[in-house]
């Protein structure tokens, strides 16, 4: 049975957040997170991941359908995290599953290192170790380059990493779609400022308690992403115990290449809990 995808809101510390649901209410809580994207990353996998789980793909502060303005110092990794989690206990979650994609990986490997309230994790083409930033987000660490940008600009270099992030040729109307939310110049802030909180530190220094905390981690890899090399993949599940990895045909955006695969290996695994 297909399970419709709906858009709903917590508020969370004063902010209205955005969210993307389906599936039933009483099923095990997924929490799906972005990364330097929006919630539509997982739009095309949330139905097949639905007949299983409780999906909430949760739109950051400032992203997506999100209201809210992030600046560097809300937009680190930890304090991304705390925000997850308290939308999380918005959301009435005491424990939940995690899949996170991009900068979103670093969040989620946050949370399960430092909140005991992660169950099981999925890591979807995420940043790891000293894999990020990548160039085109690392020089918005610079202030005069976050200054000098315009809404144009960024819309553009956008434009360009979501087309490279694709085997596949997305759609007019699907480019289009992902490009949305930063028609809005909060929401260009709003990416800057997570650009400019981007540091490899923040994961690097997560490892012994990865290691230690041995949450059972499935990373699912576009084989072909050129921005975040699968052979930190390889890297992760040699290092941290409980993880392993599922390669599938795709690039940074393996939901969009190749769903099914991606769907079945996250339900996959998460059907493990039991």
């Amino acid at each position: 049975m297909a399970h419709p995808v709906t858009r709903r809101t917590v508020e969370v510390d004063g902010t209205e957040l955005s969210y993307l649901t389906a599936g039933e209410g009483d099923s095990p809580p997924l929490l799906l997170l972005h990364g330097t994207f929006w919630s539509r990353v997982w739009a095309p996998v949330l139905p097949q991941l639905a007949q299983t789980t409780r999906c909430i793909a949760l739109d950051l502060p400032g992203f997506g359908a999100s209201a809210g303005e992030l600046s560097p110092e809300q937009a680190t990794v930890p304090a991304l995290a705390e925000t997850v989690l308290h939308a999380a206990r918005a959301l009435g979650l005491d424990t939940f599953d995690v899949a996170a994609h991009d900068i979103g990986g670093g969040i989620a490997q946050q949370l399960a290192a430092t909140t005991g309230s992660v169950r099981r994790m999925a890591l979807m083409n995420s940043v790891m170790f000293d894999s990020w930033p990548v160039p085109a987000v690392e020089r918005f660490r610079d202030p005069q380059v976050r200054e000098a940008t315009s809404q144009d600009e960024l819309l553009t270099a956008r434009a360009t990493s979501t087309r490279g992030s694709t085997h596949r040729t997305l759609g007019e109307d699907e480019l289009a779609d992902y490009l949305s939310p930063w028609q809005d110049p909060a929401r260009v802030r709003s990416w800057m400022a997570m650009a400019a909180a981007a540091d490899a530190r923040y994961t690097l220094d997560l490892v012994p308690a990865l290691q230690e905390a041995a949450i059972p981690t499935r990373l699912v890899w576009g084989r072909d992403d050129d921005f975040q090399k699968i052979e930190y993949a390889r890297r992760y599940v040699a290092e941290i115990p409980g993880s392993d990895l599922v390669v599938v045909e795709g690039k940074h955006i393996p939901t969009e290449d190749s769903p099914d695969e991606v769907a079945r290996a996250i339900a996959e695994h998460l059907a493990a809990r039991s």
